[in-house]
């Protein structure tokens, strides 16, 4: 729930730091100080393509900025190519599933609602970013890029929680709370936005360095930001309770997040809640929140009918107490850390074999850390360890599809892990994996038993249907590699790098399966080589308006 003009550095790696001219474009528009050149504010900016040849030019009106959508979206890929470069920004696809569980039924509350408009709906990009550190915080760009931390999903207690977070971020962007900032803090004075600018940058090395130098830089105009920021965080909580609970989640996790972030007040955050800087726990917000809860405040025996509220079985709890000790796991934590999780997965599973706790709140609590210690298991290599939690964990998951495929799919990495081929490989149907974690789980899985040519298959169709999907155009070149085909496996790697905004990657790709065509004429498959022509010239285009945006930028 942190707005964008204050997205912090402190959760980029050192890959982020690496050119201080980027790194200054990137804080001062991610805090919302600056936007880009005059031609991207104005209303009459043309759309950019995107990555596959779309545009649009239709401007926003009557929301207060004077920022188009085209130019909002511009300015997010510009910072979302930098944090795909990242070695933070992490792509798991089991996590990242249950995100878009909780995810598409907010979007689609959003748009029945009226807060998420079919502009912003298809020319934003709506993709989260998952970044591999322990702090509790979240955040939206422009261009409706999110971003959420893994320590805020191992913290929270139920997907209720969690679902609070991400439709409060949401609500930013919808209502065009981003490109609204940036229009008012780019009439600044030159003097006050250079002192922004150096502030931010020290910050990446010394926080309270940083921090003192934005705090001076902004002494002369601090309280007008501050009204116009608290009135956008209660706007953003106020449409954000409506999205959350038309979507069919528990109002419950607004109250239970505001008692996290208070806890972490009480406690001074040292650190471990940026959350609580970047979005202040005012008394005007608790107020109003109180306040809202006990006005819409369900009556007694009514029910949600949403389909979030459908998937929100007796198993759904554990479900999150599985998927909070992955992200614990996934955070990167030392040794001693991944020993004390195995420890306490060993204790939980005694009680979890109580008769009666099939779907009690102490066999979800059981199934978390046992789920969490299988994981941590494996990191610590301890392979064996690791199976023998693998089938109380399966007993205990065996009630519902979705927490029975959850173990299933750690099954499967836990072989992976350990090099060995699955032994459900030789009986996968890869054509009916539904979920991109099934996908791309059981796809590793079979390239591991070397059975490449049904997962080109299956990849083809995932990639047809999610061209920005990476992982998965990734996982298709190395199976057409695995099956000679060296032009398909070379321009699926090239889409990968499109998929990530990386256009002079990919251009190269592209211009190195052409070499290899011209080199083997006879081999060649015209249409595959029709296909890459396009695909060149398309990124060509792309990449010389890119690079145009960066001259402008300067």
């Amino acid at each position: 729930m942190t707005s964008p003009h204050r997205f912090k550095t402190g959760f980029c790696s050192p890959a982020l730091h690496r050119s201080r001219q980027v790194i200054a474009l990137l804080l001062v528009a991610s805090l919302g100080l600056i936007g880009p050149s005059g031609a991207q504010l104005s209303g009459n900016s043309a759309a950019a393509p995107n990555a596959y040849g779309n545009a649009s030019a239709l401007p926003a009106l009557g929301d207060g900025s004077g920022m188009t959508t085209a130019a909002e979206r511009r300015l997010g890929d510009r910072i979302a190519m930098s944090i795909y470069r990242d070695p933070d920004n992490l792509d798991d696809p089991i996590l990242s599933d249950y995100l878009q569980s909780l995810w598409q039924p907010l979007r689609a509350a959003a748009r029945s609602r009226g807060e998420l408009s079919p502009e912003l709906d298809e020319r934003f990009a709506w993709d989260i970013f998952l970044i591999r550190d322990r702090s509790v915080n979240a955040f939206a760009l422009p261009g409706g890029y999110f971003g959420i931390h893994l320590g805020l999903i191992g913290s929270v207690s139920t997907s209720d929680e969690l679902a609070a977070v991400m439709a409060h971020e949401l609500s930013h962007v919808t209502q065009r709370h981003i490109s609204r900032l940036m229009t008012q803090q780019s009439r600044q004075a030159p003097w006050l936005l250079a002192a922004m600018i150096l502030g931010a940058l020290a910050a990446g090395k010394n926080a309270n360095l940083g921090s003192a130098a934005i705090v001076g830089g902004q002494a002369v105009a601090l309280q007008g930001q501050l009204n116009f920021s608290r009135d956008m965080e209660r706007e953003a909580d106020r449409i954000g309770y409506g999205v959350m609970t038309g979507a069919g989640f528990d109002s419950a996790g607004i109250t239970g997040m505001f008692d996290k972030l208070q806890q972490g007040a009480r406690l001074n955050d040292s650190g471990a809640f940026p959350y609580l800087r970047s979005h202040p726990l005012t008394p005007e917000r608790l107020a109003e929140a109180q306040s809202r809860l006990q006005l819409e405040a369900k009556p007694a025996g009514a029910q949600a009918t949403s389909a979030a509220a459908l998937a929100n079985t007796a198993y759904a709890p554990m479900l999150h107490a599985m998927m909070a000790a992955r992200a614990r796991v996934l955070s990167a934590p030392g040794p001693d850390a991944l020993r004390a999780l195995v420890a306490e997965g060993q204790r939980r599973l005694q009680a979890a074999s109580a008769p009666g706790m099939v779907v009690s709140p102490a066999a979800s609590q059981a199934a978390g850390a046992i789920y969490g210690a299988v994981l941590a298991a494996v990191r610590l290599r301890d392979f064996g360890r690791a199976r023998e939690l693998l089938e109380p964990l399966g007993r205990l998951a065996a009630g519902d599809a979705r927490t029975r495929t959850a173990v299933e799919l750690l099954a499967i990495d836990t072989d992976l892990q350990a090099g060995r081929v699955p032994l459900t490989a030789a009986n996968f149907d890869i054509g009916n994996a539904g979920t991109r974690a099934e996908v791309l789980v059981q796809a590793r899985s079979l390239l591991a038993a070397d059975r490449a040519q049904p997962v080109a298959e299956r990849l083809q169709a995932w990639v047809a249907a999610n061209p920005r999907d990476a992982g998965a155009w990734q996982l298709l070149a190395e199976a057409y590699g695995k099956q000679k085909q060296d032009v398909r496996a070379i321009r699926a790697e090239a889409e990968s790098r499109v998929a990530q905004l990386e256009y002079s990657g990919a251009l190269d790709r592209m211009r190195a399966a052409q070499t290899l065509l011209r080199n083997n004429p006879r081999s060649a498959d015209h249409m595959e080589s029709s296909i890459i022509d396009t695909r060149t010239r398309q990124i060509e285009a792309l990449l010389k308006e890119q690079l145009l945006q960066e001259k402008l930028d300067r």
